[in-house]
């Protein structure tokens, strides 16, 4: 296993988390090659390696060699079965679940440029999938990860809790993901009311971290990452003066396996660090200062319109995450050790 990963690995198991609650449980987790979810995954089987507990993980997946690839360290382990399917389509699966963690979907401007209809697609019909195989396996919970966009534009509001909403305009180009995120999030509320599932969406903001994306995605982060790993100057398509905070994966798994365990059975919650927010420009700075090696240098050019589509046209509000941070949650690793850790993970694996 990659050094970097391993480490991420060790830390989280040190985690104080009830863990107990998973023993002998399965749980199956959709679109299991994404970050998000492969890094969930990961955890769950180093607690079977690890810790020596009773955990059955299904990944559904829709690309088989890609899913081999990525869990590869795991293809041996009786714990970790594959279901290869469109997350659209009815679930074919005899065993029992308990739980259920749905990552399925695309999230980065790329997608949502490209596939607009798609994005919409996974966020309702495989939502209503996913939620008529969690009635008919009666699971404990279904952990869905929103997004902190379903906010829209808010003004005169520092920080936003889960139950402030803004306004989005449903023709702007790139609402396909934010509406769609919305509307899962009244779907999931609509089977709780209507057959008692229980569930909890989790709105996430800037998350990052070794396995990212960062081939032609168009997420900042990702974008930053690409240039450092191949030693390339780092361009912005602004002045660099919107703020963003940046949440390491590894904090951010820790707070879905909190609110997975620990959280009530129904509902929102906030999952972002908003300890460090800087302008982009220092964000990219940050990353240069790290590698003086690289040589890397910072510039701009003016974004055209078509890059625009992609990118939220208004000022995202700081998100206010004490609802989690009442279960006990913290963020751990600052922006620099973060940043560092993804590039290393990259470099590590091109050394391979």
């Amino acid at each position: 296993m990659n050094a970097i990963l391993k480490n991420d690995m060790t830390e989280l198991l040190s985690l104080p988390l009830p863990i107990e609650k998973i023993n002998n449980k399965t749980i199956l987790v959709t679109g299991a090659t994404g970050l998000i979810a492969r890094y969930f995954c990961f955890y769950l089987l180093e607690l079977v390696i690890e810790k020596g507990m009773n955990i059955k993980v299904v990944a559904l997946v829709r690309n088989k060699s890609k899913a081999e690839r990525i869990f590869s360290e795991y293809l041996e382990i009786p714990n970790l079965e594959f279901i290869f399917q469109d997350v659209c389509d009815p679930i074919i699966y005899e065993e029992k679940v308990d739980y259920i963690f749905h990552a399925a979907g695309g999230a980065s401007p790329h997608f949502i440029k490209n596939d607009p209809t798609g994005v919409i697609k996974a966020n309702t019909v495989g939502v209503m999938q996913v939620l008529e195989f969690a009635k008919e396996k009666e699971v404990t919970k279904v952990l869905f990860p929103s997004t902190r966009e379903i906010y829209g534009k808010i003004e005169n509001v520092a920080w936003v809790q889960e139950d402030i909403m803004g306004t989005i305009d449903p023709l702007d180009s790139r609402s396909c993901y934010p509406e769609s995120k919305r509307m899962a999030e009244t779907i999931f509320e609509a089977y709780h009311n209507q057959y008692g599932i229980p569930y909890n969406v989790i709105r996430i903001a800037h998350t990052y971290g070794p396995g990212m994306e960062i081939d032609n995605d168009g997420r900042v982060m990702s974008d930053f990452i690409y240039y450092a790993v191949n030693g390339k100057d780092i361009t912005l398509n602004s002045d660099g003066s919107a703020k963003r905070s940046f949440c390491y994966i590894t904090d951010l798994i820790y707070g879905i396996v909190l609110i997975l365990l620990e959280g009530e059975n129904k509902g929102a919650y906030n999952l972002s660090n908003e300890k460090e927010p800087y302008p982009i420009r220092e964000t990219a700075q940050m990353l240069i200062d790290l590698f003086p090696e690289k040589n890397m240098k910072l510039s701009y050019i003016e974004a055209t319109e078509e890059i625009k589509k992609g990118y939220t046209n208004y000022k995202l509000t700081q998100m206010d995450n004490s609802k989690v941070e009442r279960l006990g949650w913290s963020p751990k690793i600052c922006l620099k050790e973060g940043m560092k850790r993804t590039v290393d993970y990259f470099e590590i694996e091109q050394s391979k």
